[in-house]
């Protein structure tokens, strides 16, 4: 007499599926942390404050910064610990380089599928941006606005790099923001404005080489101020809150 098939989940692997989903859990509340400057450049990450703040061991939290280490959000050293990635001008200089061209190319690979709905959301964004004088909020807006441009790009690969590239550099973004005074904002107001006729016009070639130079000219404000590379945010006052704001 044959037996019947059993139907039961591998324990095995139910306990490597929740411990998948611990750690993604914790490299979110990170991420989004790192991405909002609560948790600054150069700041050391406390293993131990962030599982107790989570209610997570540290197993899923060592794999988070892992994962975010791989994004370029963090560095992981081994009997050492962990800390929110410095801003580097090398860094700086090479990522924005490689966002001049991959950028430009999800625009093209996205324009012609952009809705006349995605089209007049753009629209609102740059309005809502133009409004505000907040950095934080400009930061959010604009990332909307930059991001919803690429949404037609079929292309995954392109992507998954223009959204980690979008990370690795948020905090160059949030420091050139920082630095534009009146007429910095008008210029950033003007090459949206450029951006988004260009494509209402499904322009490709126009579009493309105004988003260029808008990464461009970011990349060569920031050269101009060394400084901002030269700031030591690892220190102690730091160390104190890098589990990060609570959920």
């Amino acid at each position: 007499m044959s037996r019947k098939p059993t139907t039961g989940t591998d324990p095995s692997g139910s306990d490597s599926a929740g411990a998948a989903v611990a750690s993604q859990r914790v490299a979110d509340h990170l991420r989004a942390a790192i991405l909002s400057g609560e948790l600054r450049p150069g700041a050391r990450i406390m293993q131990e404050q962030v599982a107790a703040q989570l209610g997570a061991s540290r197993l899923p939290v060592r794999e988070a910064l892992r994962i975010l280490a791989a994004e370029g959000l963090t560095v992981v050293k081994s009997n050492s610990g962990a800390w929110v990635s410095r801003m580097d001008m090398a860094e700086c200089e090479g990522v924005y380089k490689i966002r001049e061209r991959l950028e430009p190319l999800a625009l093209g690979e996205s324009i012609p599928h952009l809705s006349a709905e995605q089209v007049a959301e753009l629209e609102t964004i740059a309005r809502q941006i133009e409004l505000t004088t907040d950095v934080d909020r400009f930061l959010a807006l604009d990332g909307r606005l930059h991001l919803l441009t690429y949404a037609g790009c079929r292309v995954t690969q392109i992507t998954a790099m223009v959204d980690r590239f979008w990370n690795t550099t948020q905090h160059y973004r949030r420091a050139f923001a920082r630095l534009a005074g009146d007429s910095g904002w008008e210029l950033i107001h003007a090459e949206h404005r450029l951006i988004i006729d260009a494509i209402k016009r499904a322009d490709t070639v126009d579009a493309e080489r105004f988003l260029t130079g808008h990464i461009r000219r970011t990349r060569l404000e920031l050269a101009r101020h060394p400084e901002l590379f030269t700031e030591d945010d690892h220190d102690n006052d730091h160390t104190a809150d890098a589990a990060g704001p609570a959920d």
